[in-house]
């Protein structure tokens, strides 16, 4: 019986493999690290509402809440707060503290329900001389999501 014969073409095919894969595997892993950290899981909970009426309690309890809106958009159904201060300075030109803000997503869920998620961004802020540097930072408390959501069922 003939051995089959190991050529120096098959080794360097598969010395490229292996790099390659290296190579991918790195890239993935500095890919992952990469990512800004995580602010929490969003809350969700779905309420017996349509999405409009959802839409004006939830812009309603912000208000009432505090929470400035920066930016929304109702018919794809999601609004972005300003940010707000949880501790920390401001003196207009100079800043340094931690913020906060919130990103909620409004979706129907069948026939007069309405699924509201509730997502926290927490994130130190310096500036200096009008020029914000943000850095997110992680946390797993969701109090402030869930009181959100609390307060929205409430006002129902």
């Amino acid at each position: 019986m003939r051995r089959p014969r190991h050529t120096a073409s098959s080794s360097t095919a598969s010395m490229r493999r292996t790099t390659m894969t290296r190579i991918l595997g790195a890239i993935a892993l500095l890919s992952w690290l990469a990512l800004p950290a995580s602010a929490g899981e969003p809350v969700s909970q779905t309420f017996a509402a349509p999405p409009e009426k959802m839409w004006t309690t939830t812009t309603s309890v912000l208000k009432q809440l505090g929470w400035d809106i920066e930016k929304s958009d109702q018919a794809a159904g999601w609004i972005n707060t300003e940010s707000r201060s949880v501790d920390g300075e401001d003196y207009g030109v100079y800043a340094q503290g931690t913020r906060h803000r919130l990103m909620i997503r409004l979706k129907a869920a069948g026939a007069n329900r309405t699924t509201v998620t509730v997502e926290r961004v927490l994130f130190k802020r310096e500036r200096i001389l009008w020029i914000d540097k943000d850095e997110t930072l992680t946390t797993t408390d969701q109090t402030v999501e869930k009181a959100v959501l609390a307060a929205i069922g409430k006002a129902l």
